[in-house]
């Protein structure tokens, strides 16, 4: 039987691992095909391992496991000229593109007074500016292709806020906003722009020291540290739920939602 996506093709950042690899195991399983793009390599700040060339290969892999196409390449989403190659190289070789899904971002937690300008603009410029050079480069081809659908990764705290991330608070907030921004003027070629806010996601993001530093910093104020807890008895999901959600978005069955903000967060965003 075929897939909600056949014959599609999707472009997604950071599919090296997490939600990213995730997202392209699951729209390839319904019949896309993939151009991929991750940095893997180091990202400076965060406390968390760093994806890899390695990573990313595995991708590849489990999507020509699935007897999908993929083109995939080394790619910063900060690059806009570069993030415009890889987009364009991989229109000319699948034929078309259907499907964004700006899902590259980065967290680093620290206090208000903690949080250095360097901190600030790394943030900033991976999830805000990353994402709108998803959509830059993605969209020209979608209206070539009279239609499609947009899907941006924001985060629980793009809806509420993420109690001792400022600067990850601010960038998705803006993620929320440019969703309802490119919806609005992107509605007249068919494209449909939504966002999906996941709560917390069992990915490579809690690797390293990250689950130290967001004991660290709850400890400066134990109170907001309660804040997102779920109304469901689980603490966290699986990458594979926020997929769900993304194919969804990707395919006709959501042929009428944009402008939306798609919480898979247990409801966290609540308490």
């Amino acid at each position: 039987m075929a897939g909600r996506l056949e014959g599609k093709v999707a472009f997604i950042t950071g599919a090296a691992r997490g939600q990213g690899r995730a997202h392209a195991v699951k729209l390839a399983s319904e019949g896309a095909d993939i151009i991929a793009v991750d940095l893997a390599g180091e990202i400076p700040l965060v406390p968390y391992d760093s994806s890899s060339l390695e990573d990313l290969n595995e991708t590849v892999r489990l999507v020509e496991g699935l007897d999908r196409r993929i083109i995939f390449e080394q790619c910063d989403v900060r690059d806009l000229e570069k993030m415009r190659s890889v987009v364009d190289r991989g229109v000319a070789e699948l034929g078309h593109l259907d499907v964004v899904v700006a899902n590259a971002g980065i967290c680093i937690p620290a206090t208000w007074d903690e949080t250095t300008p360097e901190m600030f603009q790394v943030t900033m410029d991976t999830n805000v500016v990353g994402v709108w050079n998803t959509v830059m480069v993605g969209a020209p081809h979608l209206v070539t292709a009279g239609g499609g659908s947009i899907i941006l990764t924001s985060s629980y705290a793009g809806k509420k806020m993420q109690p001792f991330m400022i600067h990850y608070t601010a960038s998705k907030h803006a993620v929320t906003g440019m969703t309802r921004a490119f919806a609005a003027e992107l509605g007249k070629h068919h494209i449909r722009v939504n966002s999906v806010h996941p709560g917390a996601v069992n990915t490579p993001m809690g690797s390293g020291s990250m689950i130290e530093a967001i004991t660290r910093t709850n400890a400066s104020n134990p109170p907001l540290a309660a804040m997102g807890t779920p109304f469901l008895p689980v603490w966290s999901v699986e990458a594979e739920d926020i997929a769900n959600a993304v194919a969804f978005l990707a395919s006709d069955d959501a042929k009428y939602i944009t402008a939306e903000h798609l919480s898979i967060d247990a409801g966290s965003q609540y308490f």
